[in-house]
């Protein structure tokens, strides 16, 4: 059955196979006794229509989903997601409005497809929202949660920052806790990025780069760790730049990269794509060159590293022959 078509489907139902003296349950009361009732109370029911996996949904999470509203006998959606290739990240308390609706996400899990019919006191109220949602409104919500990422940690250490006591507060706090902020920032990154929103990717990998380096450390094992975690978000930042068109502070962001592993073939990449775009081919050249040798059949790095080496000879030959008309160009001016 297809999502759209449910109330359709229902309607159809009533219509076509009970007797004109039954035909008086609506389209949302054949669905009630499929329904679970959530809260005791008969406010929120749901429907599971595909299971999800793992834990469900923590409070205070940004998730991200898909959901279509439906008014009673309508076919078409109020409002609707489904319709958009990269749906927006929302934050439970902040950006979803309706009290029914959070509650209902706190039951599900990732991947788990699901229907919530919610009575007015748990969506749009007496007043409802008029032209599109009328008075003491029943609504149904179909609901599919892509993802969601734990953010209230994350929330905590922005709440710190923004009454001036971070660079304290942090360093008081476990360092396993500070990564997990970090990785989920670099999460929250890596969804901008997937939906080439550079900018905000980039500024997500960055607060996550200020957060370690705020980190007041004390042992060398610690020093490490940190190490380790600021080395994703440099090679992250680094490739942010070079989708934002910005070479040198691509470069800039190899370069910190190559400090913590001078080994390490991504940062090499990122540097040679840098130098590549800044017309410097003889660093790019070096750059991949170094990368090529720890990973010689890397189709990514042999291909730009041809690429170089064509731009390089290129340039090389312009070069020539400039220097060889200024050459004859001299040369004649003598003889007059």
């Amino acid at each position: 059955m297809s999502r759209n078509g449910l109330i359709t489907s229902l309607r159809r139902l009533i219509n076509d196979e009970e007797p004109l003296e039954t035909r008086s349950p609506s389209p949302f009361e054949q669905l009630r006794p499929r329904m679970n009732d959530i809260i005791g109370d008969g406010g929120i029911l749901k429907e599971v229509v595909q299971p999800g996996e793992g834990p469900p949904v923590p409070e205070n999470a940004s998730v991200l989903i898909h959901y279509s509203g439906f008014l009673e006998y309508s076919d078409q959606p109020f409002e609707t997601t489904t319709n958009l290739k990269y749906p927006r990240m929302m934050k439970l308390g902040r950006d979803v409005t309706l009290a029914g609706l959070e509650v209902g996400l706190l039951t599900m899990k990732k991947g788990e497809f699901s229907r919530f019919l919610l009575q007015p006191q748990y969506a749009y109220g007496e007043m409802g929202c008029p032209p599109f949602i009328p008075a003491a409104a029943v609504v149904l919500y179909e609901v599919q949660i892509l993802d969601y990422l734990d953010s209230g940690q994350v929330d905590d250490f922005i709440a710190m920052s923004l009454v001036g006591r971070l660079q304290e507060e942090q360093n008081t706090v476990p360092l396993s806790t500070l990564l997990e902020v970090v990785n989920t920032l670099r999460s929250f990154g890596n969804r901008f990025f997937n939906q080439n929103r550079y900018y905000n990717a980039k500024d997500r990998y960055k607060q996550a780069m200020t957060l370690l380096g705020n980190r007041e450390t004390q042992s060398d094992s610690e020093k490490e760790r940190i190490k380790t975690a600021l080395l994703p978000l440099y090679l992250n930042i680094s490739l942010a730049e070079l989708r934002l068109e910005r070479p040198h502070k691509a470069l800039k962001y190899g370069n910190k990269a190559l400090e913590i592993d001078s080994a390490n073939t991504k940062a090499l990449f990122r540097c040679g794509q840098a130098y590549l775009e800044l017309h410097e081919y003889a660093s790019a050249q070096c750059c991949l060159t170094s990368a090529q040798a720890q990973k010689p059949f890397d189709s990514d790095i042999n291909n730009l590293l041809r690429k170089v080496t064509m731009c390089y000879k290129d340039s090389l030959d312009k070069e020539k022959d400039l220097y060889s008309k200024m050459f004859r160009e001299l040369k004649g001016s003598v003889k007059m």
